[in-house]
């Protein structure tokens, strides 16, 4: 049995190829035994840009021995016939979606390039720069009087449990603010959360990992030490769960599961207690 040969996968885009990326990213997660070299092309904004990337295609194929495929955002019918000009699968955002669109709605779309260029005046993209801020104001339980009721959500968890990349992801993708207070072993002796968290109880959300991936985590970090020892892991992690279940916070086990699927969970908690979110 020969083995699969690599191909390469372009996505390519008049503006950053972002929108391209996460639509091919998540149709080619459904063939995580497909082995793939993939390379992000943004700006092809003219025809000569969108002929050179034509060139690129090419050489991959021949290379490879395989034609590649090739996820496109681009608009203009002058710049995807230049680019067309390779051999490739072509998945076309506009062309699948769009089309499709404009018959059920009745309306022509811009076909504008570019159409996030202008984002930076939207609310929508104010409000995510904020959260952020926010997310990196308030993380690892830094925080000064009366902030936290600012906040959408207070992650709450053990050291390296995952609530920072949650934080910023939320904030990033969502405009959530998100704090993130972490639970220690004061906190579990005295075993009651800490003060600044009780008037926000609330807002609280917890969450939890396997300590065998925990010490793993904290043995990158600071190796051979009691923090990232697997009987301290087991420890805190017990401890942390209690204190969730007693304190009736909603958590979840972050162990198994994506960033993606942590913060649907997440702002999914949100809305069902504020439904005006």
């Amino acid at each position: 049995m020969t083995d699969t040969p690599t191909r390469s996968v372009f996505f390519i885009s008049d503006g950053t190829g972002i929108t391209a990326e996460t639509l091919g990213h998540s149709l080619l997660a459904q063939f995580p035994q497909a082995r793939l070299r993939q390379i992000r092309v943004p700006f092809v904004d003219t025809v000569d840009k969108a002929i050179d990337c034509a060139g690129q295609i090419r050489e991959a194929g021949v290379r490879d021995g395989v034609r590649p495929i090739v996820f496109s955002t681009l608009v203009h019918p002058e710049t995807v016939a230049g680019l067309h000009q390779a051999d490739a699968l072509f998945i076309d955002l506009f062309d699948q979606f769009v089309g499709p669109l404009e018959t059920e709605l009745g309306l022509r779309s811009t076909h504008a390039v570019g159409r996030f260029h202008g984002i930076a005046e939207s609310s929508n993209y104010k409000a995510r720069i904020e959260a952020i801020n926010f997310a990196m104001a308030h993380d690892d339980g830094v925080t000064h009087d009366g902030e936290l009721a600012d906040a959408d959500v207070i992650l709450v968890g053990v050291s390296r449990s995952g609530k920072t990349p949650t934080s910023l992801y939320l904030a990033m993708q969502f405009g959530v603010k998100a704090a993130n207070y972490p639970l220690i072993p004061e906190d579990f002796e005295r075993n009651k959360l800490p003060g600044e968290l009780h008037a926000h109880r609330k807002k609280l959300f917890g969450l939890t990992i396997a300590p065998e991936r925990l010490a793993q985590i904290r043995q990158e970090r600071r190796a051979n030490s009691r923090y990232a020892s697997l009987e301290n892991c087991r420890y805190e992690i017990d401890a942390a769960q209690k204190l969730m279940r007693r304190e009736n916070i909603p958590w979840l086990d972050s162990t198994t599961k994506s960033i993606e699927e942590i913060s649907a969970v997440i702002l999914q908690a949100i809305r069902l207690s504020n439904p005006g979110f």
